[in-house]
């Protein structure tokens, strides 16, 4: 049975590297830039998992070529922690071409810094 991570184009998976765990009930939100209005248009939106996944934010029929950003609500994350961070959340810009390709986007961060990389 194939789950709807495994459908999607698009994975993500975010790691809270300062406490050495994924960060589960993150809230994550998928975007498209509009080119003719230079808008960006919200695709949809989620929340990771308790393995730090958010499985399901596009179908193959919705990712077309173009320019994307994944949110993710950091300052939130860690206020339901009871802590604070510098950034309040952390925006990934990535431009699809191939709509046929698949595309994994982790997230690894700490209350102070975020990295990202992309896979295929």
């Amino acid at each position: 049975m194939q789950t709807a991570e495994d459908c999607s184009p698009l994975t993500t998976h975010v790691l809270n590297t300062g406490d050495g765990v994924p960060a589960a009930r993150m809230a994550v939100s998928l975007h498209r830039l509009d080119p003719q209005m230079i808008l960006w248009s919200l695709v949809s939106v989620g929340t990771t998992d308790v393995d730090g996944r958010c499985p399901g934010l596009v179908t193959k029929e919705a990712f077309t070529p173009g320019m994307y950003k994944i949110r993710f609500e950091t300052g939130q994350y860690w206020e339901s922690l009871g802590q604070c961070c510098l950034h309040p959340y952390v925006e990934v810009v990535f431009t699809v071409v191939n709509p046929d390709q698949k595309l994994h986007l982790p997230l690894l961060f700490s209350r102070f810094s975020y990295s990202t990389h992309s896979a295929s």
